[in-house]
């Protein structure tokens, strides 16, 4: 949960001391160093005014940063501010801020002063009188200002350590007697480890704890003990306390110890709660019995059981619980927690703006009738000729059986893909239509498309058995073809390879397995057709590349057994070569060492750092 405001984020306030080093170093930082006497007198004013206005501009700059981050009483909280009026003082703190924003102005006002006797000095001399007159009369303010740094620091530290409480969020308070349990109680519902300790005002300041109920975030504030005195007669650790009460919209959680261990009985006690009830007002309140496993509420005397019965009776809950045995510690919190959020909700529905009753806030508006004439709704129509034909499409939407209209739904083109759709259109298409459709019908009564296949002569049957046993060895061939081809041995040329097999018989019965008939005297016809050469000139063939046969693979992968040792030999290689390529080397034979010291640049005398090497 975060706070409303960030204390955290302060800057640290230096002291005057510190303060006065950083902004003459960051002059001298910032601005130019050197001027002579040669220069012209504007120059060397403008020189030692630049320094003077710098100086200022640092000042003013560090001075509005402490003003503006520290947190101003009018405008925080109020929680905030009475809680600063009781641990700081709030006029000491205003003072404090006072000086430090007077102080601002008295650095503008001197600068201005000296800035101006700047254009009147004639000499740089007298400039740099008036520059160190400036600076010195500017610094001596922040050394007079020194307690007011010193206790800005102290304020500083003390609201960072301050718990982060938002006074708008949801809210427990515990409140009570010095040690009576409010911290076991707060350590109990959270994960606080507030300090717990048998003696009295252990808690001396304000600890905040965090807890989820009904998935929201709760915060839980457990508050010094209180002692039943007057107002003025309490102290800063109890006065934490009551400005927490007065301030904070929350469920007031009255702790009493029914064991009187505190050292308070609960006369005390009720007393007590009487004397700040004014702070109860307009907050739920929830009263509870601690320290039930010591003594019960049965057990403790007739006249106290009555005291608390009184407070029963004003319509203040009472709840027995037990931090150590945790009984009754969640109900509550359960209670306490309802009580508080159906308060809010009835604040914001009571607020401007909101009404008990929801419907009261909506605002329905109705035309008032002008005169007696009817003003039926009017339907063109046209509407209504679509609504009947969505209303028919989704009928038959499922339909198989769908009329299609083509005169509306499929618009022929005259123009199609660059066709002129009229070029592909006869006049008498539908009788062409209708006569091949007569012919058709008469070829399959006349049993055209009945006969058998088996009726062929048998020339034809032998026709498609040579034409079955071709394709047969068409597929043989292919297959022994890519057999060979996926082998890895290297590929030998036909004539050397078959030379052997290359014979007249074999070439005859390749061709009569193939069905092709080759007899003597055919062959004897071929002879002499080839004994006679065409004369001409010979025709010019196109050849495409051979293929390259497999070759062996290479050497490096012949000598290793497996992809693995392969891969490790490649790595173990680049490594090797590693640092070669480091050292930019031409090969394993270069050897040449370059220069490691350029004379260019190692040569000229040096003295106490005053030459270069140039």
């Amino acid at each position: 949960m975060t706070s409303l405001y960030n204390f955290k984020g302060i800057t640290v306030v230096p002291s005057a001391k510190e303060l006065k080093e950083i902004v003459l170093s960051k002059t001298q930082r910032k601005t130019p160093t050197v001027v002579h006497r040669q220069y012209a007198i504007s120059r060397i004013r403008s020189f030692y005014a630049r320094k003077i206005k710098f100086l200022q501009q640092t000042l003013h700059d560090k001075l509005s940063q402490i003003i503006n981050e520290f947190p101003k009483t009018e405008e925080v909280h109020p929680f905030y501010s009475d809680l600063m009026n009781i641990l700081y003082d709030k006029d000491h703190y205003k003072i404090a801020l006072g000086q430090v924003n007077t102080n601002r102005h008295l650095v503008a006002q001197i600068a201005r002063e000296y800035v101006r006797l700047m254009k009147y000095s004639d000499s740089l001399y007298r400039c740099k009188l008036l520059k160190r007159a400036a600076l010195g009369r500017m610094v001596k303010l922040l050394k007079r200002q020194n307690s007011s740094f010193e206790y800005l620091e102290q304020v500083r530290q003390h609201l960072s350590r301050l718990p982060s409480i938002d006074p708008n969020t949801r809210t427990l308070i515990l409140c009570g007697f010095p040690n009576v349990g409010k911290s076991s109680l707060m350590n109990s519902l959270t994960r606080a480890d507030v300090e717990v300790q048998p003696y009295a005002f252990t808690t001396k300041s304000l600890y905040v704890g965090h807890f989820d109920y009904r998935y929201l975030r709760w915060q839980i504030i457990d508050t010094p003990g209180i002692l039943d005195q007057p107002l003025e007669q309490r102290n800063t650790i109890e006065m934490q306390a009551v400005t927490a009460l007065a301030h904070l919209k929350a469920t007031v959680l009255f702790m009493m110890d029914v064991s009187e261990q505190c050292d308070h009985t609960i006369e005390e006690q009720i007393n007590l709660f009487e004397s700040i009830r004014p702070l109860f007002a307009n907050k739920p309140v929830f009263v509870g019995l601690n320290k039930v496993d010591i003594i019960r509420r049965g057990e403790i005397a007739p006249e106290k059981q009555a005291l608390i019965e009184q407070l029963e009776k004003k319509d203040i809950p009472v709840f027995e619980l037990s931090t150590v045995s945790k009984e009754g510690v969640i109900t509550l919190r359960d209670k306490a927690c309802d009580a508080l959020m159906a308060q809010r909700v009835q604040r914001k529905l009571q607020s401007k703006g909101y009404d008990n009753n929801i419907i009261s806030r909506l605002y329905v508006a109705v035309p008032e009738p002008r005169d007696d004439k009817v003003r039926a709704p009017f339907i063109p129509a046209g509407a209504m000729v679509k609504r009947t034909d969505r209303a028919a499409l989704k009928e038959n939407k499922n339909s198989e059986s769908m009329e299609c209209d083509p005169p509306k739904k499929f618009v022929i083109p005259e123009i199609w893909e660059g066709h002129n759709i009229s070029d592909f259109l006869r006049e008498d298409i539908e009788e062409l239509f209708a006569d091949l459709s007569k012919e058709e019908r008469d070829r399959i009564e006349a049993g055209v498309y009945d006969k058998d296949l088996d009726s062929d002569d048998e020339e034809t049957k032998k026709l498609l058995q040579r034409a079955l046993i071709i394709r047969e060895k068409e597929e043989l061939a292919k297959q022994d073809f890519r057999f060979k081809k996926g082998t890895d041995q290297p590929k030998v040329a036909r004539k050397i390879g078959q030379k052997r097999t290359r014979t007249m018989e074999n070439f005859e019965h390749a061709m009569s397995q193939l069905g092709v008939d080759i007899s003597t005297k055919k062959m004897k016809n071929l002879e002499a057709d080839s004994s006679h050469p065409i004369r001409g000139k010979r025709i010019r063939v196109g050849r495409s590349q051979s293929l390259v046969g497999n070759t062996a693979l290479p050497r490096d992968v012949q000598g290793v057994p497996d992809i693995e040792t392969f891969d490790k030999a490649k790595k173990s290689k680049r490594k090797g070569q590693r640092p070669l390529q480091q050292d930019a080397r031409k090969g394993e034979g270069d050897r040449h060492v370059f220069d490691m010291k350029p004379k260019h640049l190692f040569s000229g005398k040096r003295g106490l750092g005053k030459t270069t090497r140039r």
